[in-house]
């Protein structure tokens, strides 16, 4: 895969980012785009505005959680389709600077992500509902609004400024997180503000142009990012929330299993891509229990299984089933759908290892190099045996095989 070469490619070395979506429908815990799903008028759902009292919010207690979890980057919901902004913009006054909190959301959370070396984000829809000149006419994630004052050029306006803020105000940007370009508007010069004012922010390909990197989100991939390949051929983040239902907090979610997102995590790592997984707080601020259980999950496998997420060479093995990746004289192998026995064969590699090890336990792992029954005529093969396959059954073992030199096949 090409890398950036700038400062960018930081991108490369951060592979698990935190998803945050926060903001005033958080109060009813019902969904992040409850405004439009739910049916509420605009002047209602401008009410929560005087509602919005995040008491508990800690941002450090956020990124206790990443810590927990591995996750090495943060992408944060600065403005959602609502229009609510977590700053206070001048642009509108839709924003946390007047409500009962007041306090700058983006502020606190910049300042303890830099505390930290953190990498942040900013998340923002293209999409509008509450400011006026954005073109609201009922496309997909759109509501109708008075078309007397839509103004398309009045609006790009307002989203240059709003993004010049969050580049501007808060030090190191990261990255910019468009999402919901629904009129396909084509605007070279935003992404050349944002490369102007943070040269080391990468941008995603749901803005104005094709972006950085790639987006497939949840289990659909529109783009058909390099589906079935053995490595991904562009810059890739997968996205997908702790929740079934829900990006933003929702009161009664239903949650993905633990497993679920080791196996997706691996299967996009290991191809070369990362990974964000969503949360969404409550209205207080605090990440619900049931995701703080999931990210504490994954911590304990990923920070296990860290080292192996390295260079792509699913090639050297002839199983689809079994990713691989290479660092230096190192292999791993990646079973992100389990084990189905106490062996696995590493077909076709003939060469010796120095050491096996699982990765998952710290285990040395016991190999031979021997022509198989049913394939004597194809010479010897290296076979794993001995796996602990059931103690194995709730997560995605990865082995490490330390070879004296380059691993050929």
């Amino acid at each position: 895969m090409q890398r950036f070469n700038d400062g960018r490619d930081w991108f490369f070395e951060r592979r698990l980012g935190m998803f945050i979506h926060w903001g005033l429908y958080a109060i009813h815990g019902l969904h992040e785009q409850e405004q439009q799903r739910y049916g509420v008028p605009a002047g209602e759902y401008a009410k929560l505005l005087g509602q919005f009292r995040p008491d508990s919010f800690a941002p450090e207690s956020w990124l206790d959680l990443a810590a927990e979890a591995g996750m090495e980057y943060l992408v944060l919901t600065a403005k959602h389709h609502d229009g609510f902004c977590l700053w206070p913009s001048r642009e509108t006054r839709f924003h946390v600077g007047n409500t009962p909190y007041r306090r700058d959301i983006v502020r606190q959370v910049a300042d303890a992500c830099a505390g930290r070396g953190l990498p942040l984000e900013f998340y923002y829809s293209i999409v509008d509902w509450k400011q006026e000149n954005y073109p609201n006419i009922g496309r997909h994630h759109e509501i109708r609004t008075d078309p007397a004052r839509h103004d398309w050029d009045k609006y790009l306006g307002y989203l240059k400024r709003q993004i010049t803020e969050l580049c501007t105000r808060y030090g190191p940007v990261a990255g910019i997180w468009w999402d919901m370009n629904v009129p396909q508007a084509q605007a070279p010069e935003v992404h050349e503000l944002i490369r102007r004012l943070q040269p080391a922010a990468v941008i995603n390909n749901r803005g104005f142009g094709p972006g950085d990197y790639s987006t497939p989100e949840r289990d659909s991939d529109p783009e058909n990012a390099n589906r079935g390949e053995a490595a991904f051929q562009r810059p890739t983040e997968a996205c997908q929330s702790v929740g079934f239902n829900s990006w933003g907090y929702r009161k009664d979610e239903d949650y993905y299993s633990v497993l679920y997102f080791l196996r997706a995590i691996d299967a996009t790592l290991a191809r070369g891509g990362n990974y964000l997984l969503n949360v969404g707080p409550d209205a207080d601020g605090v990440i619900p229990e049931p995701a703080q259980a999931i990210l504490r999950g994954v911590g304990t496998w990923f920070k296990r299984v860290r080292e192996s997420f390295a260079e792509p060479v699913s090639q050297l093995l002839s199983d689809p089933a079994l990713p691989a990746t290479r660092r230096g004289n190192v292999l791993y192998v990646h079973c992100p759908q389990g084990l189905s026995g106490s062996a696995l064969s590493l077909h076709p590699l003939k060469q010796a290892p120095r050491r096996v090890t699982l990765l998952n336990t710290g285990e040395a792992v016991e190999w031979t190099l021997e022509p198989l029954i049913y394939h004597r005529d194809c010479g010897a093969e290296l076979r794993l045996r001995g796996l602990p396959t059931d103690e194995l059954a709730g997560t995605v073992p990865v082995f490490k095989l330390e070879f004296d030199g380059p691993v050929t096949g």
